[in-house]
């Protein structure tokens, strides 16, 4: 199998490590997330005039045409410098659920919008006590004329507090856990009977708890009641690009860990001289390029028809990929000892990103449970 890259994937990569070169150091990160928005939203019109926010849509659509591949390198390079824009929310999770579940007349509205970086979308599918389940919705939606009136909760909606719309998950017909019944609602952020709650997460980016009551609907998306498969999908998709995003963070943690064994003496030599650091150094290597050789098989298996191989191989990857990021995370840390733990290292960030990473979309735990399930990845 070919794993060699294009030359207009390769122009990909090559153009956004220049930019986030120029643009993001640790102390222009530190400066982004200190905006009112968490972000830096002359950042985020940047990613647009480079074509990273049309490049999962269609070009019939107004986009780039790009695939999962595109959205491994973008999400790889921006793992390195742990970005804060909300790429994932809007130009993987809400991408995805419009290109694979919305009307042309849909697509046509809101595409041009997303890619101009006019429109940020965040995806509220999560409700408490779902444990990862999209299936457990007990959100109720309610035809009201000829719109729709939705009552629920959500929580842990990604970017949701500054999302201009909000692409939410609510109930037409059965009870929590049916795989049917369920639609995909498009919501203005200042709907009436909509309450949002923000909340920096523990990696410095953000998440919203909505309350919703009789909440106005602009649109049911795609007019389907039967919108799980599309949001399983788009979840998948998901995890995916957070594994892609996970080897470009260890790879960072890595460099920056070599670099000061290289430079931190100790007992008049670099800690580097030391061969048991050396060989915990080499042990961190081992582990992303197994978890970079996952997050390579979840990218060729993301957009799988066949959701059960599409599942078993994701969460093969997601096994691996959380493995990895406790064993890179940890040792990081301690090799660079006492000034990990302080706010103003960039190690100590590198560590909470990769430590939520392994929660997003299902832990480690969780994976495990479907993948045995499921029979194991050769079922």
């Amino acid at each position: 199998m070919n794993f060699e890259l294009s030359d207009e994937q390769r122009m990909l990569q090559e153009s956004l490590q220049r930019f986030l070169a120029d643009t993001y150091s640790f102390e222009a990160r530190r400066r982004h997330l200190a905006q009112e928005t968490g972000y830096d939203p002359a950042v985020w019109r940047s990613y647009a005039d480079l074509g990273l926010l049309a490049l999962p849509f269609a070009e019939a659509d107004g986009g780039l045409g790009g695939g999962a591949v595109e959205t491994m390198i973008v999400m790889e390079a921006l793992g390195s410098v742990l970005a804060v824009e909300p790429y994932l929310s809007t130009a993987v999770l809400a991408a995805s659920l419009l290109r694979n579940l919305a009307s042309a007349e849909e697509r046509a509205a809101l595409v041009p919008q997303v890619a101009a970086g006019e429109l940020l979308l965040a995806v509220a599918y999560e409700e408490p006590g779902s444990w990862y389940e999209p299936s457990l919705v007990a959100t109720r939606a309610r035809r009201v004329g000829e719109g729709w009136r939705l009552s629920g909760a959500k929580t842990l909606v990604l970017n949701g507090d500054q999302a201009d719309k909000l692409l939410v998950t609510a109930r037409l017909a059965g009870a929590a856990g049916d795989e049917g019944g369920i639609g995909l609602f498009l919501l203005d952020g200042a709907a009436a009977g909509l309450a949002r709650r923000g909340y920096p997460t523990q990696d410095g980016l953000r998440a919203a708890e909505l309350q919703l009551d009789e909440a106005e609907a602009e649109a049911l998306i795609g007019g389907s009641e039967d919108a799980l498969p599309a949001l399983r999908r788009a979840l998948d998709e998901a995890l995916a690009a957070v594994s892609a995003e996970a080897v470009g963070a260890m790879a960072a943690a890595l460099a920056l860990t070599v670099d000061y064994l290289k430079t931190r003496r100790q007992f008049d030599a670099p800690l580097g001289k030391f061969q048991a650091l050396q060989h915990r150094a080499s042990e961190m290597l081992v582990a992303i390029e197994q978890a970079r050789s996952m997050a390579l098989y979840a990218t060729m298996m993301c957009r799988e028809e066949d959701r059960g191989l599409r599942e078993r191989a994701l969460s093969a990857a997601k096994i691996q990929i959380g493995r990895s990021v406790r064993f890179v995370g940890q040792q990081a840390v301690q090799l660079h000892g006492g000034v990990a733990m302080t706010m103003e290292y960039a190690i100590g960030h590198y560590m909470k990103r990769l430590t939520m990473i392994e929660k997003a979309f299902g832990d480690t735990d969780f994976h495990l449970e479907r993948l045995s399930a499921a029979g194991g990845l050769a079922a």
